[in-house]
C-alpha cells in the first residue's frame, strides 16, 4: 500500500519525490531507483494505470492531479492504459539488480511491462 513507508522525508517532500518518480515511470517505462522507493512508486502507477483504464474525463482529471506532465498523461491513456485492457492488475515489475556502488544501497529496476 502506497503510503506506508516514510523514505526518512516529510511527507510534502516525500509526495513530490513520489508523483516525480510516477511521472519518470509511465514517460519512459523504466526507471532504476532503490528497491522501497521502486515498491512504493509501482503501487502508484498501478494506480494511474487503473484510472487510464477507466478513460473518464473524472479520471484524467484525478490523473493530472497527480502526474506532472500533460504529455505524460495523454501517454498513459493513449497507448500505455489500452494494452492492459483484458489485464486486471499486475502492470509493473520491480527486479532487484544488486547494491549501489556508492552507499550499498540495494538497488531495483520498475518497469511498466507490455501488456
Amino acid at each position: 500500500m502506497p503510503g506506508t513507508r516514510k523514505l526518512s522525508r516529510p511527507t510534502a517532500h516525500r509526495m513530490s519525490m513520489l508523483r516525480g518518480q510516477v511521472t519518470a515511470a509511465i514517460e519512459k517505462e523504466r526507471i532504476e531507483t532503490t528497491v522501497t522507493r521502486a515498491k512504493d512508486t509501482a503501487a502508484l502507477v498501478e494506480k494511474m494505470i487503473t484510472l487510464g483504464k477507466e478513460g473518464t474525463i473524472a479520471a484524467r482529471r484525478r490523473a493530472m492531479s497527480f502526474i506532472t506532465k500533460e504529455d505524460t498523461v495523454k501517454k498513459l491513456f493513449e497507448d500505455i492504459a489500452p494494452r492492459f485492457a483484458e489485464r486486471n492488475g499486475g502492470y509493473t515489475r520491480v527486479t532487484r539488480i544488486g547494491p549501489r556502488r556508492g552507499d550499498a544501497a540495494e538497488m531495483a529496476v520498475l518497469e511498466i511491462l507490455e501488456g
